[in-house]
């Protein structure tokens, strides 16, 4: 196992130096279907040896001063890169985060406080699920995006070919993803931690657009962001509590560190108010869009928050991670309403979603890490698989809008049927998402958490309405055009692969949960639970045995039936095609019939701006009151709330001869937050 590890994490990035050279075509396509068997297989084989060793949790790697180095090395390389491209688009602000991030570390590194000896790789059941999720489904993305990258810019002769970088990079994140999610050493992290972000920003901007470029840079200043808090939280760490080990931090439950990197996690994880750079990230190429939303970036934030989730139970940060997860899921939830686009309902989703697990971590009790864990598994694969789906259909009809997927079943019936199984998972029973949201409701309700309750009921209603929108658009009868299916075979493989996962994890959830998942819970919390029970089990086969015997039943009892068709009242009389109707002055007119989709309530125009306000200051506020004390932050936001007419009264103020007797009442209200200030500090120096 020890060089199983190493060699799971290195060769991505080997296979991508290898990618980034070849020019051949016909050679890169079986590098990269040789390179995404391997890695599917060194994971497979990770996961064996963990098991045949006793399936507890392992650690490896104590004394690593050569592979420090090379780290900080290629973190050096990697600031040059992002300050050469920020001063290319004069984006310094950008490139004065990347460098406060990596000088903080830099200095860690060689100059920093001592700390204890510790581990730098753990492996145990949350660290390897991970790393599944990562193989199977960034290794199948990886086959997928050779063949749709062919027809790509086959398509699109405006964008310049570089599948040669394109390909390697994608094999870079899945490298990074492996080091990220079995690092134990927070500073062996938060390098994998830039690196994902470095690997985004490359991704996004692959066409070099206007649109593409901006959006790109926005995913890098808020990643920056968030990795300048996470290098605050080591260096808080390495002072204050001597450690850099993940797992320390989190059985100390330090209120500073566990913040910090918190919120290092809301930024990765899209949250709102971060949830932009995702949402900006559709400008790219289909499987760009598929490897974010469901096997690397916003994964390894919320993979952050599941394992400090035992820290934040109970705790402000706790509350501040809910709150703002919930607020996110509900959110999102009502902006997909609006959006007729169907890589952005996907991107929509994966935020309302990613809220929802964020939520589940913030509160940390056993039930809602068990949704949140199971919420992960089921989105990883659904949502991979109808972002691949969704760049098939466009492929062959030339566009991604729902409206356009009219009767899709009858137009291309193979990729109708894997998008309605994609679709079926984010929400029917007894697929995943639907029990782990059962589980999560349950779980706020006994926490007697009012807010969290009224945003997960809401939020889910709203998920409803938008997929159920789809689902009907494209099982719709109509004599519409038949559409030429132009998808790949490696395609179609990639497809089918996550059909079966679907299902398979349909029908054994409930052995899931009992040998995996509540296993992870029993390591995190150090107590056994059973969330699942039996009659639980008993119902969701008896929902499952339904959900293939009634269609079953209805194809046996109608086979024989002769099938009539019905013609259509259209308010005037049926030309008989029911796509057209004579009105009353005989003209023949043409019926379109389409979705509501009530922009004028739910648009972007209306919601995501008082959302982003609204996010922004909870965030801050919380983040405040975590890190300097509730008085300080409260008079933080007295002072920005009252700014204007700070600005003007605080002449007064200043020159008011003494505060506790001065008779002008705006030099006393000006003067009121400095005195709590003072006062604050007096009682702290006293104490």
């Amino acid at each position: 196992m020890e060089i199983l590890i190493p060699l799971l994490i290195v060769f991505p990035f080997v296979a991508a130096a290898v990618l980034s050279l070849l020019r051949h075509a016909k050679a890169r396509e079986i590098v990269m279907y040789a390179a995404s068997v391997i890695v599917m297989l060194l994971a497979g084989s990770l996961l064996v040896l963990w098991l045949q060793n006793g399936a507890v949790s392992v650690s490896f790697y104590v004394e690593t001063e050569l592979v420090d180095g090379a780290m900080l090395v290629v973190e050096l390389f990697l600031m040059v890169l992002v300050t050469v491209l920020c001063a290319r688009r004069r984006r310094y602000l950008i490139a004065l985060l990347s460098i406060a991030q990596t000088c903080l570390l830099a200095w860690l590194d060689l100059w920093g406080p001592a700390v204890k000896e510790n581990t730098h790789i753990r492996v145990d059941g949350l660290s390897l699920l991970l790393c599944l999720i990562v193989a199977v489904i960034g290794g199948l993305i990886c086959l997928y995006a050779v063949g749709y990258m062919r027809g790509y810019h086959h398509h699109h002769k405006d964008v310049q070919d570089r599948r040669s970088f394109f390909f390697a990079m994608l094999f870079v994140f899945l490298g990074a993803m492996f080091g990220l999610v079995l690092s134990e050493s927070l500073m062996w992290m938060d390098f994998f931690w830039e690196v994902t972000s470095i690997c985004s920003f490359l991704l996004i901007g692959y066409t070099r657009t206007e649109e593409a470029v901006h959006n790109s840079f926005r995913a890098l200043w808020m990643n920056l962001l968030g990795g300048l808090g996470f290098a605050v939280g080591i260096a808080y760490s390495s002072a204050v509590l001597h450690t850099v080990s993940l797992s320390e931090v989190v059985s100390l439950g330090a209120a500073i560190p566990v913040a910090l990197l918190a919120f290092a996690a809301l930024t990765k994880s899209a949250q709102m108010p971060f949830s932009s750079w995702l949402l900006g990230a559709m400008v790219a190429p289909t499987p760009t869009s598929a490897l974010l939303h469901s096997a690397t970036m916003v994964k390894a934030g919320v993979y952050m928050l599941l394992r400090l989730s035992p820290a934040l139970c109970g705790s402000m940060t706790g509350q501040m991670v809910a709150l703002i997860g919930g607020f996110t899921f509900f959110a999102a939830s009502l902006l997909a309403i609006s959006q007729s686009d169907g890589k952005k309902v996907l991107a929509y989703s994966t935020v309302s979603n990613l809220g929802l697990i964020t939520a589940c971590a913030g509160v940390g009790m056993h039930e809602t890490v068990w949704a949140g864990i199971f919420l992960l598994i089921f989105h990883a694969v659904s949502k991979s698989m109808l972002f691949q789906d969704v760049g098939a259909v466009e492929n062959a009809l030339g566009s991604r809008d729902i409206e356009d997927m009219q009767a899709l079943m009858l137009r291309l019936p193979k990729l109708a049927s894997i998008m309605v199984i994609g679709i079926a998972g984010m929400f029917l029973a007894p697929f995943g998402m639907l029990i782990s949201k059962w589980a999560a409701l349950k779980a706020f309700v006994d926490a007697d958490n009012v807010v969290l309750v009224l945003l997960l009921a809401f939020g889910s209603a709203s998920t409803m309405f938008y997929w159920t929108k789809w689902l009907g658009r494209i099982l719709s009868i109509s004599r519409v055009r038949l559409a030429h299916d132009v998808t790949k075979p490696n395609e179609w493989v990639s497809l089918y692969i996550h059909a079966v996962l679907m299902v398979l994890l349909c029908a054994t959830f409930p052995l899931l949960s009992t040998w995996v998942v509540e296993p992870m819970l029993t390591d995190m919390f150090g107590e056994a639970v059973q969330v699942l029970t039996s009659d639980n089990m008993i119902l969701m086969i008896v929902m499952l045995c339904f959900i293939f015997l009634l269609p079953a039943c209805v194809y046996l009892f109608t086979r024989n039936l002769r099938h009539t068709y019905v013609i259509s009242y259209m308010g005037g009389a049926n030309a008989g095609d029911n796509n057209h109707f004579i009105d009353a002055l005989g003209e023949k007119k043409n019926l379109q019939i389409s979705n509501w989709y009530m922009t004028g309530y739910f648009g972007e125009k209306k919601l995501l701006l008082p959302c982003t306000i609204l996010s922004t200051a909870v965030l801050t506020v919380m983040m405040c009151m975590i890190l300097v004390g509730i008085r300080p932050a409260f008079c933080a936001v007295w002072v920005i709330f009252y700014w204007p007419r700070l600005s003007v009264g605080c002449w007064t103020a200043l020159t008011a001869s003494s505060v506790p007797g001065c008779r002008d009442v705006r030099a006393r209200q000006f003067c009121s937050p400095f005195m709590i200030l003072s006062s604050y500090s007096t009682n702290r120096s006293s104490l």
